[in-house]
């Protein structure tokens, strides 16, 4: 028996919990199902070779589309009581 098993066979003998009352602190790769990749929610834009290495697709990379600003009437709205943060 390897060592995990015969540590929590152990402690269902002993009649310890697996689990911390709370739960888990954090989320990571041990704990989640198959798939979790831990990261910021952005997306790949290449893939993985075989060889190790990393490829840019240039069809994943992200386009993003700004419309001409130069005729724009709308201005950043500022509040007229706004107070600095710090002072010069």
């Amino acid at each position: 028996m390897s060592g995990v098993v015969s540590g929590i066979l152990n402690a269902f003998a002993r009649g310890r919990r697996i689990v911390p009352r709370k739960g888990w602190k954090t989320l990571d790769a041990k704990r989640a199902k198959k798939g979790y990749v831990k990261g910021k929610g952005v997306k790949s834009v290449g893939k993985h070779t075989k060889y190790g290495g990393y490829t840019i697709l240039a069809h994943k990379i992200p386009r993003y589309i700004v419309p001409d600003l130069n005729s724009f009437e709308l201005k950043p709205y500022v509040a007229r009581n706004f107070k600095p943060f710090f002072k010069n």
